[in-house]
């Protein structure tokens, strides 16, 4: 197993909670701008140039289609990885490579069978960066419920923009049947569109926002809201566009 804690970006939760973990046990949702994520990661602009993050980014470039698309779409690359962590923003540790899982009430596409995803490359497990970010969920998902220990699981995303619109949620509005849900952007390259739509569970809006910069954020909590992203299309039909994130979900053990 992989100590994810040593070298960590360290979090301080203070008596007063960040506005983000005050939005999401006030409203559900919170969206983070990326020089508030950066704060939160121990990180600065400066940092965002470093060998690290440029590693971290890149990795993207080497995902794999999924091949697991009910509706036969080859518009999504992912790559998938699993942890865990211990209660009150404890350890972060990795776990043995296994299939990803989710009902059909929760995912009407897709749901129901053992989903197979290549594995997250060992050398960005390892990153400075991921591990950081896996320590910030632990740490604000920890501070908003302190007596669970958690499950983890972490998808590379890569969506495709095609003319007839890539689709980053193809599921539609939806629940991802864990308990929170972190989405970082990671890049967009030629792509209009996108737009996250968060909902409570008796469908009216509660927010609605465009990801934008490399390292904003949205979290969600999934037990009382669902999400959704709006297709994307390419600005310019002669060239590929694509839209990149990084989604971490914490389900209670």
């Amino acid at each position: 197993m992989l100590n994810m804690n040593a070298g960590l970006a360290v979090i301080h939760l203070v008596t007063q909670p960040p506005q983000y973990c005050l939005d999401l046990m006030r409203v559900g949702c919170a969206r983070i701008k990326r020089p508030n994520f950066l704060k939160a990661l121990d990180l600065d602009e400066l940092d965002c140039d470093s060998q690290n993050m440029q590693e971290f980014i890149s990795s993207w470039d080497s995902l794999v289609c999924d091949e697991n698309m009910a509706d036969g779409g080859t518009y999504r690359l992912r790559r998938f990885g699993v942890y865990s962590a211990k209660r009150a923003g404890g350890e972060v540790t990795e776990e043995a490579h296994q299939p990803h899982f989710q009902t059909k009430k929760f995912n009407t596409l897709n749901g129901g069978t053992l989903r197979h995803f290549s594995e997250i490359k060992q050398h960005i497990v390892n990153n400075q960066v991921m591990q950081a970010i896996l320590n910030f969920g632990s740490l604000t998902f920890g501070a908003v419920a302190p007596m669970n220990d958690w499950h983890i699981e972490v998808h590379q995303f890569r969506i495709i923009a095609e003319a007839g619109g890539g689709k980053p949620t193809p599921e539609g509005i939806h629940q991802d049947g864990v308990d929170f849900a972190l989405m970082v952007m990671i890049g967009r390259s030629n792509v209009t569109g996108g737009e996250t739509s968060i909902y409570d569970l008796e469908g009216n809006k509660l927010s609605h926002f465009s990801l934008q910069e490399p390292l904003e954020v949205a979290i969600v909590n999934d037990r009382c809201v669902a999400h959704g992203v709006s297709p994307i299309l390419p600005d310019n039909l002669e060239e590929e566009g694509y839209r990149d994130v990084l989604v971490v979900t914490f389900k209670r053990l």
